[in-house]
């Protein structure tokens, strides 16, 4: 017992740092947003208590369910390109050689570079005169479109730059997966006369199952929580049109100073990606168990 008591000291001891960054950086925020939540404050007077009304007045502000909607768009356009698309490549990039690995550097470099160089070469890519897009589009004999500056098409190029930028982290985490994988399972399917599409039916979407949930669920999660692009590119334009739910958090907080209504929209945000990612969770039980 002693011995014991003496380990938990020294234990806890060495995670004291550790636990004193996570309380004074991460709990006590949390938890003092959440009482924000309920408050109004300016960031200059006192907060004062409001109770609910932060939420009721949220849940009657015509604009909330606009940047809702703007959200849910976004974020399930992403996900559903982004995932079957890194599948792909993972698939694609499984193999061995020096010219895999480059295009696979390749392929993840979005992820590692900066989002403002991003926006900016983005953003010469979608300008209207002189974009590389439109230039493309020219050769087709297709006119210009703003793509920025246009209601109709300022989400669908952020939905691509979004699809560039992430799908290289996706398809690393599927390609551990995949090599995962004994090669003794293909073996069996090949002599039982499985064709490739077979192969990858019922042997490797079953055992990259878990993988597969768990991109799905951190997809959900980033693209939820999208903000510096919509601040690089658009600033929620043209016409609160790529206005989503971080950013608009951000104009309530830092702009409009609405402290208290920020904190609601972030506690909703939360309320949101919690239900989305647990709705995951059960299909990928109730999936897993249908495949076994």
């Amino acid at each position: 017992m002693r011995n014991h008591r003496e380990e938990l000291f020294w234990a806890l001891v060495l995670l004291l740092p550790s636990l004193l960054g996570v309380g004074i950086f991460t709990f006590i925020p949390v938890v003092a947003s959440f009482g924000l939540s309920f408050s109004q404050w300016n960031l200059l007077s006192p907060p004062k208590w409001v109770g609910l009304q932060n939420y009721l007045e949220l849940a009657t502000d015509p604009l909330f369910w606009k940047v809702l909607l703007n959200t849910f768009v976004y974020a399930f356009s992403v996900v559903i390109f982004e995932v079957p698309l890194a599948l792909g490549l993972a698939v694609a990039m499984n193999r061995q050689g020096w010219v895999v690995k480059i295009f696979r550097t390749i392929y993840f470099l979005p992820v590692v570079t900066s989002m403002v160089a991003i926006a900016l070469v983005w953003n010469w890519i979608y300008d209207p005169q002189f974009g590389l897009l439109n230039a493309f589009l020219k050769l087709l004999g297709i006119g210009p479109i703003s793509w920025l500056f246009s209601t109709q098409w300022a989400m669908p190029a952020l939905i691509a730059m979004g699809v560039w930028k992430n799908v290289g982290y996706s398809m690393v985490i599927f390609l551990s997966g995949l090599q995962a994988i004994s090669a003794d399972l293909y073996e069996a399917a090949s002599l039982d006369g499985a064709d490739s599409w077979s192969q990858f039916r019922h042997v490797t979407l079953p055992m990259i199952a878990p993988t597969l949930f768990f991109v799905m669920i951190m997809s959900t999660i980033t693209a939820f929580q999208a903000f510096d692009s919509v601040y690089m590119m658009t600033q929620g334009g043209p016409e609160n049109a790529t206005n989503v739910a971080v950013y608009w958090l951000y104009q309530s907080g830092f702009e409009f100073f609405r402290v208290g209504r920020a904190s609601a929209i972030a506690y909703v945000l939360f309320g949101i990606i919690l239900t989305l990612t647990l709705v995951q969770w059960r299909l990928r039980k109730k999936w897993v168990a249908l495949e076994a």
